[in-house]
């Protein structure tokens, strides 16, 4: 699989489906998560909440709202319980399951911002090579 690494606002964002660094409540706060509620509307953190919780690793799939995406999938690298800080299992299997979802939605084209790795606080170095192994094996 083809891949490339950008930095910006992943809410500025065009592509099939935005992947949503989530926790496991699926609630919309702050990061990666807050900067695409603000952008897509409340309606968006309204439909996520509405199919959590989820398992650490896990992910659900909204439609995207006012964002320029067809999707939005919430991948739950971190979790909302315990000191909340993400793993190296958590990133590989949200990643891993995000990149599923999108796939069986027939997308494209997907963006995938550095998940576990603001408010989780995971390495964001480590992290980066997570995603991108991930990816690669995809």
């Amino acid at each position: 699989m083809e891949y490339r690494v950008v930095q910006g606002d992943i809410a500025a964002q065009s592509a099939d489906a935005l992947v949503n660094a989530a926790g496991t409540s699926l609630e919309m706060g702050s990061g990666v998560a807050g900067a695409l509620r603000r952008r897509g509307g409340e309606e968006l953190n309204e439909a996520a909440t509405s199919l959590g919780p989820v398992d650490l690793g896990d992910v659900a799939v909204t439609d995207a709202f006012d964002l320029d995406a067809e999707y939005v999938v919430h991948a739950a690298a971190m979790p909302h319980y315990g000191d909340g800080t993400a793993t190296e299992e958590s990133i590989r299997a949200a990643t891993r399951n995000a990149l599923a979802a999108a796939d069986q939605r027939g997308c494209e084209s997907l963006v995938v911002p550095a998940l576990g790795c603001g408010v989780a606080g995971f390495d964001l170095e480590d992290g980066a090579r997570i995603i991108g192994e991930t990816i690669a094996s995809f």
